[in-house]
C-alpha cells in the first residue's frame, strides 16, 4: 500500500483509507447507505488491515452516532495498529447547542466521539462542515487545546469554501495555532468543480485532499449505462445518493471513456475512476465504502498500478465542463499564474 504525506504534517497515510457510513444504518439516510453491524465490521476491517489500509473514517453524524460505537468495538485491543479519522459540527440533538464549531460544542462533541470508539485521542478531527455563526477564532482556538490536551493528532475540514479555509489557515498562522492539514473534499471524474478553486489552495497552502464519495454515489460504479434504468439494489435508488444531479449526456461521456480505458488496462470501471484521483495534484487518499467483502476488494484494487498519461489526458477530456465566473475568464489568461488544471 502506498503512503502519501498529509498535507504540509508529518503523518503519512495510506491513499485508500475505509469509509464507515455504512456502520450501523440506525436512520432512514443511512440505512440506504448500509446497515453493516459489529462481525461484519470486523470481517471488513481485518481484509483492510491486510491490504495495508489503516485509516479508517467516520463520524459523530454517521447513524446517530452507531458508525463511531461499531468501529471502536471492532478495533478494540488494535488501536496502535490505526489511525482514526472522525468529524464534527453537524447535528447531535435537538438542542440550540447541539450542532456547530463552537467551543462549547466542539469539546462536548470531542467527548463523546472519544467515548463511543473507545480511544483516548484521534487521529485525524475534521470540521464536518463551515459554522457560520461562530468566530473563526473561536474554532481554531478550541481545536488547539484539544490538539495540546493529547485529545487530537491533527485538524482538518471538509466541505469548506476557499475562502472559509483561506481564513482559517490565516488565523491558524495570525496566532500560532494548528492549522489545517487536510481537507476531505466531494471530487470525482463527475464532479470536478473542486478543481477551480480548492485545488489550487491545496497546492499553494500545504493542504492536502481526502476525497469523499469518489465514485460520485454510484454513478461511476460501472452499474449506470446509456438507456438502462437505475439499479434497484444502486444507494441511489433506495436514496442515499448525495450531490447534484449529473446531466446524463456528461455522464455516459464519462462511462464510455472509462468503459474504453477499462478494456485496455483489464479493470473495472470504478477502479480506472479511482485512479484516475489519485493521479490529481493534492489527492493524498481516498475513502472508500464497502457494504460487503465483495465490493471492499474490488476497491482495493485499484492501487498498485497507475493510468498512463494518455489515458488519464483521454478521461480528463470526456469529463471536461465550462467553469462558472470567474474560473472560466482566470483560465484564457494563463500569464497571470492561474494554477488550477
Amino acid at each position: 500500500m502506498e503512503y502519501r504525506q498529509l498535507g504540509a504534517s508529518g503523518l503519512r497515510i495510506p491513499v485508500l483509507s475505509f469509509g464507515t457510513a455504512t456502520f450501523g444504518g440506525g436512520n432512514e439516510f443511512f440505512k440506504a447507505w448500509g446497515s453493516t453491524q459489529v462481525d461484519e465490521a470486523r470481517h471488513l476491517i481485518d481484509i483492510c488491515l491486510e491490504a495495508g489500509v489503516n485509516l479508517f473514517d467516520t463520524a459523530n453524524g454517521y447513524s446517530d452516532g452507531a458508525a463511531e460505537t461499531i468501529l471502536g468495538q471492532t478495533l478494540a485491543g488494535r488501536r496502535h495498529e490505526v489511525l482514526i479519522s472522525t468529524k464534527a459540527t453537524f447535528p447531535t440533538g435537538p438542542g440550540a447547542n447541539d450542532y456547530g464549531s463552537s467551543r462549547h460544542h466542539l469539546i462536548r462533541a470531542c467527548d463523546d466521539s472519544l467515548r463511543r470508539l473507545g480511544t483516548d485521542y484521534i487521529d485525524i478531527y475534521h470540521m464536518h462542515g463551515f459554522d457560520a455563526h461562530t468566530p473563526v477564532d473561536e474554532t481554531l482556538r478550541t481545536l488547539d487545546t484539544l490538539i495540546q490536551s493529547g485529545k487530537v493528532r491533527y485538524i482538518a475540514c471538509s466541505n469548506f469554501s476557499g475562502w472559509h479555509l483561506m481564513k482559517s489557515l490565516s488565523v491558524s498562522e495570525r496566532h500560532g495555532w494548528a492549522r489545517y492539514v487536510g481537507h476531505q473534499a466531494y471530487y470525482s471524474l463527475a464532479a470536478r468543480e473542486f478543481e477551480w478553486e480548492l485545488l489550487p489552495l491545496g497546492l499553494d497552502q500545504g493542504v492536502g485532499t481526502i476525497v469523499w464519495s469518489p465514485l460520485s454515489a454510484g454513478l461511476l460504479s460501472g452499474k449506470f449505462r446509456r438507456g438502462q434504468p437505475v439499479p434497484e439494489s444502486s444507494r441511489l435508488a433506495q436514496g442515499g445518493g448525495q450531490g447534484p444531479q449529473v446531466p446524463d449526456e456528461l455522464l455516459f461521456r464519462i462511462v464510455d471513456a472509462l468503459d474504453e480505458v477499462a478494456a485496455e488496462t483489464g479493470k473495472t470501471v470504478a477502479q480506472v475512476a479511482l485512479n484516475w484521483l489519485l493521479q490529481r495534484p493534492t489527492v493524498v487518499n481516498i475513502v472508500v465504502g464497502a457494504r460487503n467483502e465483495e465490493q471492499l476488494r474490488q476497491n482495493l484494487a485499484a492501487v498498485g498500478w497507475n493510468l498512463t498519461p494518455e489515458q488519464v489526458a483521454r478521461l480528463d477530456a470526456a469529463s471536461a465542463t465550462e467553469p462558472i465566473y470567474p474560473y472560466w475568464h482566470q483560465r484564457r489568461f494563463p500569464m497571470l499564474g492561474h494554477t488550477g488544471i
